[in-house]
């Protein structure tokens, strides 16, 4: 070949050519991509053409604020009673459900989780109990449900009472006569605390070492980014999430939350390495859940893998603190704006405890009054604002209207809760409508999910409610702050806005 066959001048046809190639490999991509919005489009139309639905743009679908979507969701629901079509964009609708009728025909099958949202969890708390389906996610549920056993539960009670103290004593330095203070931290602390004592048999205190802030604020943080990323069109895609700035923050937040995780392990199979701790361990009568996690033997006889392990312990460590810090902060701030049900509580709490140097397994079913307040709470707090499952099967509702499988079904708990065809005047606090002799709808009220897949804690998540109300009652009045009043946003969990700030005044 000649030097001149090689020369500079040869060159710019050979780039033309291969931009012309790249151009038109881009357009046939755009139009490929543009043909499967069309179609995917079409066929979520004719799939959830028996709903009426709140007026949607083709492309960005249903305009709502996001920090808005709470009262929007419920003034559709005012207009549309049962269900209808929420339009993220235009190649992407959940058929949103809150009707009881409806709820118990979803919750009574099988179908799956939804991929299309909760894969993106996978890289935070991996395929554990909550992101599971099928066999593997029945073999995790049989495996771990002993240690939820109330021969295991009782215990925890005082473990759980003594994490509230510490709390309490922080708040009485804190907080003067009538101080506001931002409560949500604390007690994420004083969850955390709790669970890594009665799951994890941690020793220390989670709240006075002062190490764990890194942790709550990476947990914080993932559930903010997750929401964000499931209603980002151009956040589905991996690669381009993990090149933006909220997909390196993801990733950093999760190897936070992970270096937490994987430190609990450690210190445990440090532990039992020991031969004397592990026939200590093994001799217990009631393992807990590391325990149960670190000796478990699956159907065909092998343990847990590491990946498995590691993915129940920071689904546990999430879902186990997370949610109960949500419940536990709206209860308060609830209790604050009814001081009329504040003091009856106080009272059954008094009569029943004293000075609450002591609170066991047995008192927590003697404060019916109490406990009538807590659900009341939970029913305008709802800790997990809803589910998504993805249909396997068709499905007709007993009203007629059915859709294909395929289709992504919300469970919105937080709409069910305040739909007034359920519960008339759903934005009064009135505890009256879980006394005794009440009746309602079998899934009108779903704190903790409903079906096979329920939350597994949901007993253990109920303990500590219970405790931390009852002790808090007995040492400070709990006082709204006016001048902060907490804006209810969707997240993983029911999250403020601005944060809860209550007006704390400490009684005797």
């Amino acid at each position: 070949m000649s030097v001149s066959a090689l020369s500079p001048t040869s060159f710019p046809g050979s780039i033309s050519g291969l931009l012309q190639v790249v151009s038109l490999l881009g357009l046939l991509l755009l139009l490929f991509k543009a043909a499967q919005f069309y179609l995917r489009r079409q066929w979520l139309l004719k799939a959830l053409q028996q709903f009426p639905c709140p007026p949607s743009h083709w492309l960005f679908g249903n305009k709502v604020y996001p920090e808005q979507e709470l009262q929007q969701i419920l003034k559709w629901v005012e207009e549309f009673p049962s269900a209808f079509p929420r339009w993220f964009w235009g190649s992407k609708a959940h058929l949103m459900i809150y009707d009881p009728d409806y709820m118990k025909v979803i919750l009574g099958r099988s179908d799956p989780k939804d991929n299309s949202s909760y894969r993106f969890l996978a890289p935070w708390i991996g395929y554990g109990l909550l992101l599971l389906n099928d066999q593997p996610w029945f073999q995790h549920r049989k495996m771990l449900t002993p240690a939820f056993h109330y021969d295991i539960l009782k215990p925890y009670v005082e473990i759980m009472a003594n994490s509230v103290r510490v709390m309490l004593d922080k708040w009485e330095q804190l907080a003067g006569q009538d101080s506001p203070l931002e409560i949500f931290q604390h007690v994420s602390l004083m969850t955390l605390d709790s669970i890594m004592k009665c799951a994890f048999s941690y020793q220390g205190s989670v709240q006075l070492a002062g190490n764990s802030h890194s942790y709550i604020q990476a947990i914080g943080e993932l559930n903010d980014l997750f929401f964000f990323r499931v209603r980002n069109i151009f956040y589905q895609n991996d690669t381009i999430y993990s090149l933006s700035s909220h997909g390196r923050r993801s990733k950093y937040a999760s190897q936070l939350a992970h270096e937490h995780t994987d430190q609990v392990i450690r210190q445990r199979k440090a532990q039992l390495k020991d031969v004397k701790e592990l026939e200590k361990v093994r001799k217990k009568r009631h393992l807990d859940f590391l325990d149960i996690l670190l000796f478990a033997r699956m159907e065909n006889g092998s343990s847990l893998s590491d990946k498995d392990l590691r993915a129940e312990v920071d689904t546990f460590m999430f879902e186990g603190h997370d949610t109960t810090t949500s419940g536990i902060s709206w209860i308060f701030y609830a209790l604050a704006m009814h001081p009329k049900h504040q003091q009856m509580c106080r009272e059954e709490v008094q009569s029943l405890l004293g000075d609450g140097s002591s609170i066991t397994w047995e008192h927590l079913d003697q404060m019916p009054y109490t406990t009538m307040c807590i659900k009341e709470a939970l029913r305008i707090y709802p800790p997990v604002p809803a589910v998504v499952r993805e249909l396997r099967k068709p499905v007709t509702f007993p009203d007629g209207n059915s859709v294909p499988k395929g289709i992504s079904i919300t469970l919105s708990f937080y709409a069910l809760h305040h739909n007034p065809k359920v519960w008339p005047n759903p934005e009064v606090f009135d505890p009256s409508r879980f006394s005794p002799d009440s009746s309602r709808h079998s899934h009108s009220f779903l704190p903790f999910s409903g079906g096979s897949r329920n939350c597994i804690g949901k007993q253990f998540a109920m303990n500590e409610l219970k405790v931390a109300v009852a002790l808090t009652l007995l040492r400070f009045e709990l006082l709204p702050d006016p001048t902060r009043v907490p804006f209810p946003i969707p997240r993983l969990v029911l999250k403020s806005k601005n944060g809860i700030h209550l007006r704390l005044r400490k009684l005797h």
